[in-house]
């Protein structure tokens, strides 16, 4: 009997991606401001446990650099945004990152849009055997239906889903975690943000 996947996240074995969270989107994208939330709130996250972040820009040439409030809070040691034309996030420059951390077996993906770039990043990972966690409160798309199809396909290609607050809680894993009043500071900070407006399925 194969093994059941649980998808219990860790940070020893985790890392963050950022799919094209660009300045000309901002007034394109449904529910954006809640997307930029989520997704500085991760990655203040990943900094505070040591988690690798990757960030990835869209034809940036065209579409903008990474909105400033997440590119003001990347961690030290994070790589120049990845620039790129493919809709996935992995280029062979992302490749050549990935294989520099062994360890990564699981990856929280946020961004946009879904249907197109977070989607076709999420059956790329999957096919290279890792285990994709999509953080529902930080992915969205110009229109919600094209949201909407997009998870629907995740969920059938196995990627696992979760909030925020879910991932960052479960990456801490115990009250007593060193950094537990600093990872609850952020999750406080997201449930008095605007909730994502956006049902999970068709």
């Amino acid at each position: 009997m194969a093994s059941r996947i649980l998808g219990k996240l860790r940070p020893s074995t985790s890392a963050l991606f950022v799919c094209d969270v660009q300045e000309k989107f901002r007034p394109l994208i449904a529910g954006f401001p809640t997307v930029i939330d989520t997704t500085k709130r991760m990655v203040l996250g990943a900094k505070c446990l040591d988690i690798p972040v990757l960030v990835t820009e869209q034809y940036p040439k065209a579409l903008g650099s990474t909105v400033s409030e997440v590119a003001g809070v990347l961690p030290p040691g994070t790589p120049p945004a990845f620039a790129k034309t493919l809709f996935s996030m992995l280029t062979p420059e992302v490749d050549s990152w990935l294989k520099t951390k062994p360890d990564v077996k699981q990856v929280m993906l946020v961004g946009i849009e879904a249907h197109v770039c977070v989607f076709q990043t999420s059956l790329d990972l999957i096919e290279r055997g890792y285990e994709v966690h999509l953080l529902t409160d930080g992915v969205s798309s110009s229109r919600p239906h094209h949201r909407a199809a997009a998870l629907q396909r995740m969920a059938q290609a196995g990627v696992l889903f979760s909030t925020s607050e879910m991932a960052l809680f479960q990456l801490c894993g115990d009250a007593k975690h060193p950094r537990f009043k600093e990872v609850s500071a952020l999750v406080k900070e997201g449930q008095a943000a605007e909730p994502f407006a956006f049902t999970a399925s068709l």
